[in-house]
């Protein structure tokens, strides 16, 4: 049967697909090896920004986050029509009251840091200035990148593509639609940051609903492989990278194919970002196959890319959204979270539930352990960073290190950024998330362990 001329696809519209689609898979999730460490292209190219930038970063970054905090000020007490009536700043800057708090409450907090002024618990090495010279340094120049080549993954087709071929997959194992496994692979590979980027552009162009962009950035969003070597090799177990990843992989599937289907996730509406329509339909029309589909819908969306201008355009609005809007969030909640676990015992309280669990597992050094379980929430490192001076066995630090990296969300960065993300996610039910992963994912790692030692 004679296709329809509907149907037919020249090579210019192939390669309009197929040659930024290639781009942003090279870019964004093929790893590299680069002086003898793991890495992806975006995250190198960070990197080299932030030596080029070094000695002035800091000050860059303190200047962003207080002219977003100025700027709420001025929207919210003198409502200019330049901000109310051009949606992009208006969205950036008229905020609700808790945010304008965190925002202002971020800049303060990056002021007393550069300048080494104010409270101790805020110029700690181990708090504000740990957030602002570690932290904010690495999340501003991958959001640079990652906010200019997103388009490369959104704009060309490439979800539509693979989102047609794993529907059959994402869906009924993770309750997800197909387009969602190019998120996953972003965040495992690459950054969990980079993952909640992604996650919260689709989610505002209503191709995920409130629930499925929750349920992504909570159970995907996980720490790149580099910065797994270095959970790793903080508890003296670098040797042992290799099963400590495939661990932290396995938990991190079980959690996600478990998670998505209890509360809180459960319970958030499918419905769409300001009532929007979904714009996905999943079913394959008679006549295709689910590669023939797929293919068909990339070359669309390809084909309706507006041109480079808006593609640089889009780029740029996608850098000031993160770094106006995201970077004070994570230097306000951050900075409170870790001085919460630096002069608290909070989490160590927290943790107490965990030690009947743990010696029901057969921990050794139970209650040690208890102590690294929730101060995970603060920062995924300090789990990790406590067993090393506390804990003995090295089948409780390697337990300590997977679980630390399956919990996921920690407020110093992958919490913040989803909190000062678009996604219809609260900290209460974050920090439920939280222990639930925690609870699912223990028995998996201590069962590896178990193997293992």
């Amino acid at each position: 049967m004679k296709k329809t001329t509907r149907d037919k696809v020249t090579l210019k519209d192939s390669l309009t697909f197929i040659i930024p689609s290639l781009l942003g898979i090279i870019i964004f999730m093929i790893p590299i090896k680069f002086n003898n460490e793991i890495t992806i292209p975006v995250a190198l190219m960070s990197k080299f920004l932030a030596n080029a930038l070094d000695g002035y970063l800091t000050a860059i970054i303190t200047l962003f986050i207080c002219i977003s905090a100025i700027l709420c000020i001025i929207t919210k007490v003198f409502k200019p029509k330049f901000i109310i009536e051009n949606e992009f700043l208006n969205t950036l800057f008229n905020i609700k009251p808790i945010w304008f708090i965190i925002r202002i409450l971020g800049a303060i907090f990056c002021i007393f840091a550069l300048f080494n002024i104010g409270p101790k618990a805020i110029i700690n090495p181990a708090t504000g200035t740990f957030v602002l010279n570690d932290l904010l340094t690495i999340l501003f120049t991958i959001f640079f990148f990652a906010g200019l080549l997103l388009p490369l993954l959104l704009n060309f087709g490439l979800l539509e593509f693979f989102g047609v071929i794993l529907t059959k997959f994402m869906r009924p194992v993770f309750t997800l639609p197909g387009r969602s496994s190019i998120d996953c692979i972003t965040s495992w590979l690459g950054d969990g940051t980079l993952g909640i980027v992604l996650t919260n552009k689709q989610y505002e162009e209503g191709f995920y609903s409130k629930r499925e962009a929750a349920i992504i950035s909570t159970t995907f969003s996980a720490v790149s492989i580099t910065f797994s070597l270095i959970v790793i090799d903080t508890v003296g177990l670098s040797n042992l990278f290799v099963p400590f990843y495939l661990t932290v992989t396995l938990s991190g599937i079980v959690a996600a194919i478990i998670v998505p289907r209890i509360y809180p996730l459960k319970n958030i509406p499918n419905t769409y970002y300001n009532n929007k329509e979904k714009k996905d339909d999943e079913t394959i029309p008679s006549g295709y196959n689910s590669f023939s589909f797929g293919y068909k819908k990339a070359i669309n969306k390809a084909k309706k890319n507006p041109g480079y201008k808006a593609f640089i355009i889009d780029g740029i609005k996608n850098v000031f959204d993160m770094w106006l809007g995201v970077l004070p969030v994570v230097m306000g909640l951050a900075t409170i979270a870790l001085i919460i676990a630096e002069y608290t015992s909070v989490f160590q309280i927290l943790g107490l539930p965990f030690i009947p669990y743990l010696k029901l597992l057969q921990v050794p050094e139970a209650i040690a352990a208890s102590q690294t379980l929730v101060v995970g929430f603060a920062d995924m490192l300090l789990p990790s960073v406590l067993a090393a001076n506390t804990i003995t066995s090295d089948m409780t630090k390697f337990i300590v290190a997977c679980t630390s990296v399956s919990q996921l969300i920690y407020m110093s960065e992958v919490g913040g950024v989803l909190l000062g993300s678009k996604i219809p996610v609260s900290l209460k039910q974050l920090l439920i998330i939280f222990i639930e992963r925690t609870i699912i994912t223990l028995p998996v790692i201590v069962l590896v362990a178990n193997l293992i030692f």
